[in-house]
């Protein structure tokens, strides 16, 4: 018995040393890694998560990400190989390099598809894995929201899932704790929340989701994180004019204008800014809050603010 254990490890290393070699040349091209899985690399990279040694679970996990990348294809050979239940069962696990590898595998795998999404969320992920957005590994607690958000993105359904798990609240916490590319996924995430219908958007709006994006466009500096922002407050205040109140009353508009007018902004960031304020003037008709942009506001924009007081 030993002596097979013993053989399997041994397998298990040798592979991963030929894995080291090509996986990471795998990791840039979608050829290679259908190479990877072609030498049938997938599923003795599956035994090699579960094996005890903790070097070989990172690597092994670190190779299942970079397959299920490229293509929903190469993520459903490695769901195929069964390796979802095993990566839903290491998030638990207390080694932070491991974490890294298994929240990034698992939204790799769950960003191609609706179907691919679903598998992972079966896996009974949630509510577990939202304390790994308190993480102390910084990569662990962006992993993770990386992960929430390509599960959010797809459907209401999917959305609303987690919503009913608190995952809106945890992230909405999330993003008030954290900043720069770190605070990005958790940002996108509620941008996508929001999207999917009016009750998401004023679960985000209720959880005082508006609010920490609110902070986060005002506090930071990069142009690509203001945008996300824009567009994530648009999204929460397109639907109704309550949601536009809503969003109003958190003081964003004269910030998006400025964001809109600013001369050193990127053009991604004017152009969502620009979308976010005419999302939510168009359905925006309290009127002190438009007050403000009587007297700052270009004629494109301004045309939207006067419709709402004639």
């Amino acid at each position: 018995e030993a002596d097979g254990i013993n053989a399997e490890y041994g397998v298990c290393t040798d592979l991963i040393h030929g894995i080291n070699a090509e996986y990471g040349i795998a990791r840039h091209n979608a050829q290679l890694a259908q190479s990877v899985v072609d030498s049938g690399a997938v599923p003795l990279l599956v035994l090699c998560i579960q094996e005890p040694e903790l070097s070989l679970k990172r690597i092994a996990a670190s190779a299942l990400s970079d397959i299920s990348k490229h293509s929903p294809e190469l993520a459903q050979t490695v769901v195929d190989a069964g390796a979802i239940a095993h990566l839903a069962h290491l998030t638990l696990n207390p080694d932070a390099k491991l974490k890294r590898q298994v929240f990034s595998a698992l939204s790799q795998i769950s960003k191609h598809s609706v179907e691919l999404a679903e598998m992972v969320v079966e896996a009974e992920i949630f509510p577990n894995i939202l304390t790994c957005l308190k993480d102390t590994d910084e990569y662990v607690k962006k992993n993770c929201a990386t992960l929430i958000r390509e599960i959010a993105k797809h459907t209401p359904e999917l959305a609303q899932l987690i919503v009913n798990a608190g995952g809106v609240a945890a992230v909405i916490d999330y993003v008030g704790d954290s900043v720069g590319n770190v605070r990005l996924p958790g940002i996108m995430m509620l941008g996508y929340v929001a999207a999917h219908s009016e009750n998401l958007a004023m679960a985000v709006i209720v959880s005082k989701g508006v609010v920490q994006l609110a902070i986060a466009l005002q506090e930071e500096q990069e142009d690509h994180i203001q945008a996300a922002a824009a567009w994530a407050l648009g999204q929460a205040g397109r639907h109704t004019p309550e949601h536009a109140k809503a969003v109003a009353q958190a003081n964003v508009l004269p910030t998006l204008l400025q964001c809109y007018l600013r001369a050193g902004s990127s053009e991604d960031l004017q152009t969502k800014a620009k979308k976010a304020l005419k999302n939510i003037l168009q359905k925006c008709v309290h009127l002190p809050a438009l007050e403000p942009l009587l007297h700052d506001a270009p004629p494109n924009i301004l045309k939207h603010v006067v419709a709402q007081f004639s």
